[in-house]
C-alpha cells in the first residue's frame, strides 16, 4: 500500500453531532474508525443549537407521534427511531454524567444549559473507542470502482475504509461550514438530491409597522397562512418580532410550506391573537370590556387586552382615534377591532436563506438509502446519516434526535458489516 494512503473499517466525513455518534458507536463495536472534518474542530454547529443550550432530543411523544410530526416522509425513521430513539440519547448523556432536563413541550436540554458541555461527552466518546480525527482536512472526491468506494481524495492523500458515512450535513449556517459538499458527492455518486432549501428560517414581511414591534415575543397566539385566500396551514405557540419581520418557534416551523407557497405565488399570515375565542365571543367580551370602560379613553382601555409595545400599531390599523370615549366606539369599529384581533395581516416578502435557517429541508432522496441500516442502494459500502437525508421536523428537539438515531444506525451497520457488497 502506498505510504500515503491509511486503511480504516469505517471512514466518517463530517464532524457533526450525526458523524461524532456514528464515529464511536462504529468504534464502540471494534472497528478500526477514522472521523474526517474540514473545520479546525468538531461540532461547531452543534455549538449554536437551541441558542447555544443545545436542545438535544424531543421526549414528548411515543415513536408513533414523533413519526407522525415529521410529515410524508416521518415513517423512513421508524427503525432507527425504535433502535435508538430519544430514550436511549438521555440514557447515553446521563450514563457518561451529563445531568439532563426536559422542560416545556419535551424539549430536552442539558442541566447546565451549555451545548458545549454536550459536545465535550461525545469527544470523550471518541476517544475512548479510539476514533481518530482529522480535523482541517478537505475531502476532494473518491475513487469509485464497481459500485464501491475504493477510497477518499485529499490533497495530499488518500484514505482507504471498507466502508463510508457521509454526515456532511446541509447548506445551514454556512458560518460554520455547512456549505453542502456532500449533496455533489452523492450526486456524483449516482444519488437523487431533492431540492434543498432553508427551513426553520424566520420569515420577512412586507409591512413597515412590524419594525416598530422589534423584540416583542407574543405566547399562545396562532398563524394562520393564506395563498389566494384559501388556507394553507396553521400553527399554535409562542412568536416574536424582528427588526425585518417575524420569528419564533411557530413562524420556523411554517417557514418550510411558505417557502414552498412563494415558489407559486403570494403568501399571506394572519395573527390570531385571542384563539381561545371565535369571532362572536371576542366580540361579546368587548362589549362587555366597552360596558364596564365607559369613560375610559380607547388608548387606555387596551392595555388590557394586548401588550403594551402593540397598542399603537392596533390603533393605527383599526383607525379609532385614540382619544375616543370608549361609549362612542361605533359598532363597526368594534367589529373592525375584532377582525384585526383574529387576523392581524403579514404580507410575506421572502423566508430569510441558509444565514439564518436552523437547518436545510431536501437533500439525498430515502427511496435510495435503507432505512434500517442508513446503507446507500446504489453504492455497496457507503452509508448517510444526519441532515444530508431528506427528512427535517420541526423545532423542538426533532432535527437532532434524527441526526442521534440516523448517526447511530450508519455506525451500527457500518461497523458490523465491514465486507464490502455490492448493493
Amino acid at each position: 500500500m502506498n505510504k500515503k494512503e491509511e486503511k480504516f473499517d469505517v471512514a466518517v466525513i463530517g464532524g457533526g453531532p450525526a458523524g461524532m455518534l456514528a464515529a464511536g458507536r462504529a468504534g464502540e463495536l471494534g472497528a478500526k474508525v477514522v472521523l474526517i472534518e474540514k473545520n479546525s474542530s468538531l461540532g461547531r454547529k452543534l455549538l449554536i443549537t437551541g441558542k447555544g443550550r443545545c436542545n438535544i432530543t424531543q421526549a414528548e411523544f411515543d415513536d408513533k407521534e414523533f413519526v407522525k410530526t415529521l410529515g410524508k416522509n416521518g415513517k423512513f425513521i421508524f427503525s432507527s427511531l425504535a433502535a435508538f430513539g430519544p430514550k436511549e440519547i438521555i440514557e447515553f448523556f446521563e450514563k457518561r454524567k451529563l445531568k439532563i432536563k426536559t422542560e416545556r413541550g419535551g424539549r430536552v436540554f442539558p442541566m447546565s444549559d451549555k451545548a458545549q458541555d454536550v459536545l465535550d461527552v461525545l469527544s470523550k466518546y471518541l476517544k475512548e473507542n479510539k476514533v481518530e480525527i482529522l480535523t482541517g482536512q478537505e475531502v476532494l472526491g473518491f475513487e469509485v470502482k464497481d459500485k464501491k468506494i475504493k477510497s477518499i481524495k485529499f490533497k495530499n492523500k488518500n484514505i482507504l475504509a471498507k466502508n463510508i458515512i457521509i454526515a456532511t450535513g446541509g447548506k445551514s449556517y454556512p458560518a460554520t461550514g455547512a456549505t453542502g459538499d456532500g449533496y455533489g458527492w452523492a450526486k456524483d455518486l449516482g444519488h437523487t438530491i431533492i431540492n434543498p432549501a432553508p427551513a426553520l428560517t424566520p420569515i420577512k414581511i412586507k409591512e413597515d409597522w412590524v419594525k416598530d414591534l422589534q423584540g416583542l415575543s407574543l405566547k399562545n397566539v396562532q398563524i394562520n397562512i393564506f395563498q389566494n385566500n384559501k388556507k394553507q396551514d396553521a400553527r399554535f405557540g409562542e412568536m416574536l418580532f424582528t427588526h425585518f419581520g417575524i420569528s419564533g418557534p411557530i413562524v420556523l416551523d411554517v417557514s418550510k410550506k411558505i417557502g414552498e407557497l412563494l415558489t407559486e405565488g403570494e403568501a399571506e399570515i394572519q395573527i390570531d391573537l385571542k384563539p381561545a375565542l371565535d369571532f362572536s365571543n371576542l366580540d361579546q367580551r368587548l362589549q362587555r370590556d366597552f360596558k364596564d370602560n365607559i369613560k375610559k379613553d380607547f388608548i387606555n382601555y387596551l392595555p388590557e387586552l394586548l401588550p403594551q409595545k402593540l397598542i399603537n400599531t392596533l390603533i393605527n390599523l383599526s383607525g379609532i382615534d385614540p382619544r375616543k370615549k370608549i361609549n362612542f366606539v361605533t359598532k363597526e369599529e368594534r367589529k373592525n377591532l375584532v377582525k384585526i384581533l383574529k387576523g392581524l395581516k403579514l404580507t410575506v416578502t421572502e423566508v430569510v436563506g441558509y444565514n439564518q435557517a436552523i437547518i436545510t429541508s431536501g437533500g439525498v432522496s430515502l427511496k435510495e438509502i435503507d432505512s434500517k441500516t442508513m446503507r446507500s442502494k446504489i453504492i455497496g459500502n457507503l452509508y448517510f446519516a444526519g441532515e444530508i437525508i431528506d427528512l427535517d421536523g420541526p423545532t423542538g428537539g426533532y432535527n437532532l434526535q434524527i441526526s442521534w438515531s440516523t448517526g447511530y444506525a450508519a455506525g451500527s451497520y457500518a461497523a458490523k458489516h465491514r465486507g464490502v457488497d455490492k448493493p
